[in-house]
């Protein structure tokens, strides 16, 4: 039978999650409740609150003496994510259900932050009318506005929750028919790319696809940096190819598209393989020319069409981001390669183009050598097709441990 996990406050939602319980029951699933409210719960709880404020390192006492309801909500939410964790290495997860305003809402987004993609995770919220982002961030979170405040059970909420829970059961079915009947696939890829980028990261995608592999490429954008590092923390991926770095350069100066410090560091973190050039560091990112940082007049920038505007790193932001770079990949547990394009980084960096800055290159690779990882050094441009094919050779390499 397939499970599904309701996280909730049961102090202020009980009724509603009972209804839920029973209507996921009629429709075929095991439910199993899991209680992140510190009040006294209205109905019994599979999962105590006591259990979950432990499994946080908290106490309930402490947290309802307190009274600090924002310090509650965040223990509450570490707790639930231990607590599903483990549930889900116990097999008892097909799906995660949950329903609440800002404070459930936030407790269920930290329950489900750290799922496997493709685990249904479902939140029915009051906030979900408006910016969803804190709730879904990089994950496949499917997220659905309350209309009516989770309020007892009446002719709209009835519906809306109904809805959510054929959703729900809907979806555990379909995960857990996955699971018992599903055969292994192609190894899976991690890819990173960007317009500039293009032409080397379709070179090592079609080189890998005829070595066996499935290549998932991620748009360098912020979001998808981070969607990339969340498949990474899913254990889904057989190695990352990470062409293009140029978030880095975002976070480093300001652009707009960081993907936050902790881009370039799940590979490493989990011992997943992984390849590594520092595709696009020699751009930042902006929208439309007129919204460029007054600060940044002057800079060399590049209207790469009537949204993006580019501009380019300088050599000492260029030495600082191969330190980043450096000091990721020297923490890296799993086989790592660094491959190094000395004939530029990017599409706009070739001779000739408006990026084209060998001097601030080398101040980036210069600092690339503090990795201390293995370092392939190639005199062409990231972009050559031949630098794609042997960046995705040596990540099979790395993966079997076979020499091509």
């Amino acid at each position: 039978m397939a499970t599904v996990v309701l996280v909730g406050t049961f102090d202020t939602k009980g009724m509603e999650y009972g209804w839920l319980r029973d209507r996921v029951g009629e429709l075929g699933c095991e439910a199993v409740l899991v209680d992140a409210g510190i009040g006294e719960p209205e109905i019994e709880a599979d999962v105590p609150a006591e259990r979950v404020a432990e499994a946080a390192g908290a106490s309930l006492e402490t947290l309802r003496e307190t009274g600090d309801r924002g310090a509650a909500v965040t223990a509450m939410g570490e707790g639930a994510a231990v607590v599903v964790a483990e549930l889900l290495a116990a097999g008892r997860v097909d799906a995660v259900l949950a329903v609440g305003g800002s404070g459930g809402s936030s407790i269920a987004a930290r329950a489900v932050r750290n799922l496997p993609i493709g685990l249904p995770k479902l939140i029915v919220s009051t906030m979900a009318s408006g910016d969803v982002s804190p709730y879904v961030g990089a994950k496949d979170v499917t997220i659905t506005y309350s209309v009516v405040d989770i309020a007892g059970i009446n002719r709209v909420s009835r519906l809306i929750l109904g809805n959510a829970a054929a959703a729900a059961a809907g979806m555990a079915k379909a995960h857990a028919e996955r699971a018992a009947t599903q055969a292994q696939g192609r190894p899976l890829i991690g890819a990173s790319m960007f317009g500039v980028t293009t032409p080397a990261v379709n070179a090592a995608r079609e080189q890998l696809e005829e070595l066996g592999y499935e290549v998932l490429v991620f748009h360098a954008t912020g979001a998808g940096g981070r969607a990339l590092e969340g498949l990474v923390d899913s254990r889904l991926l057989a190695g990352v190819l990470d062409v293009t770095t140029t978030e880095l350069a975002d976070d480093l100066v300001g652009g707009v598209l960081s993907a936050g410090p902790e881009r370039l560091t799940a590979a490493g973190r989990h011992g997943v393989p992984q390849v590594v050039a520092p595709g696009a560091l020699d751009m930042v990112n902006f929208g439309p020319r007129d919204t460029v940082p007054e600060r940044f007049e002057g800079r060399n920038l590049y209207v790469h069409n009537p949204t993006v505007t580019l501009m380019r790193t300088t050599p000492g932001e260029m030495a600082e981001l191969g330190r980043r770079v450096a000091a990721k990949l020297a923490a890296a547990a799993g086989p790592t390669t660094l491959f190094v394009p000395l004939g530029g980084v990017s599409a706009l960096d070739a001779p000739g183009m408006p990026f084209h800055d060998p001097k601030a290159d080398q101040a980036c690779f210069e600092a690339l050598q503090g990795a201390g990882v293995d370092t392939v050094q190639l005199d062409m441009n990231i972009n050559d097709p031949a630098f794609g094919r042997i960046m995705a050779d040596r990540l099979h390499e790395l993966i079997t441990g076979v020499s091509k």
